[in-house]
């Protein structure tokens, strides 16, 4: 069990470089994604807050948290660096079913958000956050234990 915990928690992306990379990157998407998605699920436009998208019919207040928790919590987590390879998964959840099946009939100017999205969020997860994160301190930690 430990060994998957470390697994899951080690990130070192080969060089101090693109341990920088890595964090400038995982910062500034998951700012996007909150900015632009994650702040539509507490304003209201025009008196009415954001229509999620249903399509898998889910009880309306399961999906609504599903893609709340998708868009304000994850970017929190993964700015962090904080068990950023789950963290990131229900955001690709969200962002896939996004791009193949909300958008799918849509122009390809509009199913490219949820497509970068999904790809840039996969590289986290393949990656982790490197080694300037919470996961980092956490498995030096473990490995010390």
């Amino acid at each position: 069990m430990t060994e998957l915990i470390k697994f899951i928690l080690h990130s070192d992306v080969g060089s101090v470089i693109n341990n920088w990379a890595i964090l400038i990157f995982r910062v500034l998407l998951s700012l996007e994604l909150f900015r632009v998605h994650g702040m539509k699920k507490f304003r209201a436009k025009n008196g009415q807050i954001e229509k999620i998208p249903n399509p898998f019919h889910l009880p309306e207040k399961l999906n609504g948290l599903l893609a709340t928790f998708s868009d304000t919590v994850v970017p929190l987590l993964v700015t962090m660096g904080i068990c950023t390879r789950l963290a990131v998964m229900p955001t690709i959840g969200v962002t896939a079913i996004g791009y193949f099946i909300v958008h799918k009939n849509d122009s390809p100017e509009i199913r490219d958000v949820p497509y970068i999205y999904t790809i840039c969020f996969l590289l986290l997860l393949v990656t982790g956050p490197g080694t300037f994160s919470v996961d980092q301190y956490l498995f030096n930690a473990l490995r010390n234990y």
